[in-house]
C-alpha cells in the first residue's frame, strides 16, 4: 500500500467498506472497519457507492484495449517485414514470377539498359529512342524524361552513392547526370570513334570504363572528364565491359566471340576466354557468395579463392551461357536451355542462382550448384535485352558476404526489372 497517499488509502478502504455493505458481508465489514480504524456510514447516495466496481470493469477495458493495441502492432509489424526493404531477409531465394508487379510504358524505342539507384526506389531506363526515363519501381509511376543524346542511348548506371548518372550512346558522347540537382546534365565526354556501347562507374566513382564499336575500351576521369586510358586488343565490337567489385580488373565481351580480363590501370591483358561460337552480348563477374556453388558446379574443393573477380559469366549469340574460372581460363560450365541470343546475365544475390534473359522472350533461373535450368519465366512479348537486380545501400561493412568499408557496403533487395524491343519496363516483386 505504501504506492497509495493517505487520501488514496482511505477512498479505497470506504469503497471497500460500501462493497462489503452492499454485499451483506457483515463479518468482513465489521472487521476491515476494525482494521483500518476507518469511520464510515454506509450511504447509498455517497461517491463509494458502486465506486469499487466501477474502477475494476474500467480496469477489464483497458487490458482490453492494451490487447487490441498489441494485436495491431504485430499485424503492422508483419507488414513492415514484407515492405520491399525488408524482402531480402524474409526470402533469400525469392526469383521473379509472373505476373510483373508493375509494367512501365513510355518509351518510343527498344530499351536498351535498366539501372536501380542504390539507395532510392528509382529506376533508370535507356532507349533506342534517345531518352533515359526515370521511374519510382516501387509504385509503378514515371517521373521524368532525361533528354540529351542525339541517337540511340544504349547504357545507363548510378554511381554508388546514386548521386550521378552515367549514360553512353551511338552519337558517340558519354554523359554525366546529376540526381541532386534536378538530373541536370553536368559533364560530357568524348574519345570514342564509335557507337559506345557500355558505361560504367568503376569502385570508388573517381572513374568511368566504357566499350565501344571501335573495339576499344576506355577508362576517363570523372573530375576533369579527361581520358585517362586506351585499351584496345579486341578485333571486333566491344559489347561491354564491367569492373570486378574491387576494381583491380576488368572483363569484356565482344563481337570477336571472346571475353578478356583486363588490369585498368596498366590496360594489359590478363587472360583470353574463348568457347562461344558467336558474338557475346553479356559478361558478368561472380560475387563472393557464388563462389561455394560455383566450385560444387565444377567438382573443385570448397577451399578456394575468396576475393573478388575469381570467376565470370558470359552470354552469348550461340544462345548458352558459360561459367569461367578466370585464373585458368578455362570453362567450368556450359548453360544451354535458352533458343534464341542471351542478351543479359545477372547473379542472385544469395549466391545459389543465375538469371538470364534471353531473345526468346524468356528470363530463365539456373541453379548454380547444378547447371540446371530451375524456372523459366515467360516475361515479354519480343527480345529481352536487359535484366537488372535492384540494389540497396546499407550502413554494414559486409558486401556479397565480403567485408568492406561500411560507407562502400551494399545490399541486394529483392526486385528485378527487366526490358526489351517490346518497349516496356517490368517490375518483378515478391
Amino acid at each position: 500500500m505504501a504506492l497509495l497517499s493517505d487520501r488514496q488509502k482511505e477512498e479505497l478502504h470506504k469503497s471497500m467498506l460500501e462493497y462489503l455493505h452492499t454485499s451483506n458481508f457483515t463479518a468482513a465489514y465489521n472487521a476491515l472497519k476494525e482494521d483500518t480504524g476507518v469511520e464510515y456510514t454506509p450511504d447509498p447516495k455517497a461517491k463509494y457507492a458502486g465506486l469499487l466496481e466501477k474502477k475494476w470493469t474500467s480496469v477489464i477495458r483497458l487490458q482490453k484495449k492494451i490487447m487490441d493495441l498489441e494485436t495491431r502492432n504485430a499485424s503492422l509489424q508483419e507488414e513492415l517485414s514484407i515492405a520491399p526493404s525488408k524482402r531480402a531477409a524474409m526470402q533469400a531465394d525469392w526469383v521473379p514470377r509472373a505476373p510483373a508487379a508493375h509494367v512501365l510504358t513510355g518509351h518510343r524505342g527498344h530499351i536498351t539498359r535498366v539501372a536501380f539507384h542504390p539507395q532510392y526506389s528509382i529506376l533508370a531506363s535507356a532507349s533506342e529512342d534517345a531518352t533515359v526515363k526515370i521511374w519510382d519501381w516501387e509504385t509503378g509511376e514515371f517521373e521524368r524524361t532525361l533528354k540529351g543524346h542525339h541517337r540511340a542511348v544504349h547504357d545507363v548506371d548510378f554511381d554508388h552513392k546514386g548521386h550521378l548518372l552515367v549514360t553512353c550512346s551511338s552519337d558517340l558522347f558519354i554523359k554525366i547526370w546529376d540526381s541532386e540537382n534536378e538530373w541536370k546534365n553536368t559533364k560530357t565526354l568524348s574519345g570514342h570513334d564509335h557507337s559506345v556501347s557500355s558505361v560504367r562507374f568503376m569502385p570508388g566513382d573517381q572513374y568511368i570504363v566504357s566499350a565501344s564499336r571501335d573495339s576499344t575500351i576506355r577508362v576517363f576521369d570523372v573530375a576533369s572528364t579527361h581520358l585517362v586510358r586506351t585499351i584496345s586488343g579486341h578485333s571486333e565490337w566491344v559489347r561491354c565491359a564491367v569492373p570486378s567489385d574491387d576494381g583491380r580488373l576488368l572483363a569484356s565481351a565482344s563481337k570477336d566471340k571472346t571475353a578478356k580480363l583486363w588490369d585498368p590501370l596498366t590496360g594489359e591483358c590478363k587472360g583470353e576466354l574463348r568457347g562461344h561460337d558467336n558474338e557475346l552480348e553479356a559478361v558478368c563477374f561472380a560475387p563472393v557468395a557464388a563462389y561455394a556453388a560455383i566450385r560444387e558446379l565444377a567438382g573443385l574443393p570448397k577451399v578456394g579463392p575468396k576475393g573478388p573477380g575469381a570467376y565470370v559469366a558470359t552470354g552469348s549469340r550461340d544462345k548458352t551461357i558459360k561459367l569461367w574460372d578466370i585464373q585458368s581460363g578455362q570453362m567450368i560450365k556450359n548453360l544451354a536451355g535458352h533458343d534464341n541470343w542471351v542478351r543479359a546475365i545477372v547473379f542472385h544475390p544469395s549466391g545459389k542462382l543465375l538469371l538470364s534473359a534471353a531473345d526468346d522472350k524468356t528470363i530463365r533461373v539456373w541453379e548454380l550448384s547444378t547447371g540446371r535450368c530451375m524456372k523459366t519465366v515467360e516475361a515479354h512479348s519480343h527480345f529481352v535485352a536487359t535484366l537488372a537486380w535492384g540494389r540497396q545501400r546499407v550502413s554494414t561493412a559486409k558486401s556479397n558476404g565480403v567485408d568492406a568499408k561500411a560507407d562502400e557496403a551494399e545490399k541486394l533487395v529483392n526486385v528485378v526489372a527487366s526490358a526489351g524491343v517490346d518497349q516496356i519496363i517490368k517490375i518483378w516483386l515478391p
